[in-house]
């Protein structure tokens, strides 16, 4: 069974695939905050995501198997 990962437990393979093309990694990261009830970090993926978030998420999810967590509060 594959490892889960941060895209709504989703494997692996998959959160790769979501987080390489740039609408759903947008998407995905948006829905992902505002499910973990971190407004303000929801807020700040809606306005940046299409940048420099999206690449340090890609890279993040690549290396790392997660993606980029600006606010952990």
């Amino acid at each position: 069974m594959a490892k889960k990962s941060d895209y709504f437990g989703l494997s692996y393979l998959v959160s790769v695939i979501l987080a390489i093309i740039p609408v759903t990694s947008w998407l995905c990261g948006a829905i992902t905050r505002l499910q973990e009830g971190k407004i303000v970090a929801f807020i700040i993926r809606l306005i940046g995501g299409f940048t420099v978030i999206w690449i340090v998420d890609l890279i993040c999810m690549i290396f790392s198997k997660h993606i980029l967590r600006l606010l952990n509060v």
